[in-house]
């Protein structure tokens, strides 16, 4: 009887030990999702490396892309992002002065290039700055210079050609580096000035401009300090300064250890 009764209890304690791991187990293994504010610029190379970090770790990455001064603000407002991806520096060393980063998260992630950019319809060949004086150019496109990184190099660009203060009336703003792609690429503009790593698509030609013609675009990130993530997302963020660093290179950024920091 003792000995039935013994089996009776381990047979139980079996079940309700069994059924408690079932019931943690899916908790445990819950995908984490985070979100990211990302600079533009890294649409094609952080959509890349986003599915590639989701596929591995079961995690989820959600991307809110946008100009890199925009993105500060909106943190500054208290907007529920997880990391802030820059394409410059400043903003992000801003941000961790006013206690908005985890101080240790904050690391360079990338430099980006850019290029002059033409609409390969507009029948026109451009391959140096002082071109866009052409008056058969009659829309050029930048990013906006006030708020993004990519439209201020362009800007010191244009500045250092000495053509800045002539082509006024021809610029036309983009909220972001990929907006002012797409004005490019459907012939609202015959030209413009774009990154690198966007500018591989069908319908531009495009040339590199040297980089001493403007300040290095050094692209940091950091965590946000009021994340509830922050496993999750110092996981994200060594992932792109690891596995992710073979598609930043793909589209076209130097890497860490490249450029002078």
């Amino acid at each position: 009887m003792k000995t039935n009764l013994l089996a009776i209890f381990l047979i139980a304690a079996t079940i309700v030990t069994v059924s408690g791991c079932l019931s943690e187990k899916p908790k445990d293994n819950k995908p984490v999702e985070i979100t990211v504010a990302a600079a533009a610029d890294l649409y094609n190379a952080f959509t890349e490396i986003g599915k590639m970090f989701e596929n591995e770790t079961g995690n989820k990455v959600v991307f809110s892309f946008g100009s890199t001064g925009n993105l500060a603000t909106q943190i500054e407002g208290g907007a529920p992002f997880d990391v802030f991806a820059a394409a410059n520096i400043a903003y992000v060393d801003q941000l961790k002065e006013k206690g908005l980063l985890i101080n240790d998260s904050v690391q360079l992630y990338a430099q980006g290039r850019i290029v002059l950019a033409v609409n390969r319809n507009s029948g026109l060949k451009i391959e140096n700055l002082s071109e866009l004086l052409d008056p058969r150019i009659k829309k050029i496109a930048i990013a906006n210079p006030e708020h993004a990184p990519y439209g201020l190099a362009a800007k010191q660009a244009l500045q250092s050609d000495g053509v800045w203060e002539v082509i006024q009336p021809k610029l036309v703003y983009g909220e972001n580096v990929r907006q002012t792609l797409i004005y490019i690429q459907r012939g609202e503009a015959e030209a413009g000035i774009v990154s690198l790593s966007v500018a591989n698509v069908p319908e531009i030609s495009y040339i590199l401009i040297d980089d001493k013609m403007h300040k290095p675009l050094n692209q940091a990130l950091g965590i946000i300090s009021s994340t509830k993530k922050e496993k999750t997302a110092r996981e994200f963020i060594t992932y792109v300064n690891t596995r992710g660093r073979p598609i930043m290179k793909k589209y076209g950024f130097l890497l860490p250890g490249e450029f002078n920091g």
